[in-house]
């Protein structure tokens, strides 16, 4: 399997980091770096908590989180399932991982930090979407902030490439999988109604 179990091992497999990737990390937001955030709708959050690691994906109409100042950003919690994964974790462990994308661009932006959640209504009241408000604010405390090479969406032509596979299952199909007897169909022919009256 040639596992590798020591830092030397690895890093004798790679070449020593380039200017940019080594000059590229800040502890707070630069003003490219916002303008960037600013610009994102879309974004995968990470976490980590006592049953193990979380990553979900976060979208609004229009910036995906509120740039409150340079160190903090504030992501409205939006309806969702409710199993509140990404929640619980940050209550119990506050480490968290941000990546935002921006539709058509092959550049991610990634922010680390800590993160709280809060039921401020000084917080939720700031963010409103057709008269509703989210539950909870996710407070993000940022220590790094840095670009990521456009290699990895460059290779997947994410932005151009479209979906070549052909016949993508289905949540239906998933969840007809993962439970015996679900109604994967009655799932699937209902959730466009479901999802119009749960955005927000």
């Amino acid at each position: 399997m040639h596992r590798i179990e020591t830092l030397a091992a690895l890093e004798a497999l790679y070449e020593t980091p380039g200017e940019a990737a080594r000059v590229k990390v800040t502890d707070r937001l630069t003003p490219a770096y916002r303008r960037w955030i600013e610009r994102s709708r879309f974004l995968v959050i990470s976490t980590a908590g006592p049953e193990g690691t979380d990553g979900s994906p976060r979208g609004d109409a229009g910036p995906v989180v509120l740039v409150s100042d340079p160190r903090t950003l504030l992501l409205p919690d939006w309806r969702g399932n409710n199993r509140l994964d990404t929640l619980r974790n940050i209550v119990r462990d506050g480490r968290v991982a941000l990546m935002f994308f921006v539709a058509g661009s092959n550049n991610v932006v990634r922010v680390n930090g800590r993160a709280l959640v809060s039921a401020d209504p000084a917080l939720t009241d700031r963010f409103e979407q057709a008269g509703k408000h989210p539950r909870t604010v996710v407070v993000v405390t940022v220590a790094e902030v840095y670009s990521q090479c456009a290699r990895a969406l460059m290779r997947a032509e994410l932005w151009t490439a479209g979906d070549r596979s052909g016949g993508l299952p289905s949540v239906g199909d998933m969840l007809a999988d993962a439970k015996a007897g679900f109604d994967g169909p009655g799932y699937d022919a209902g959730w466009m109604a479901r999802a119009k009256d749960s955005m927000w």
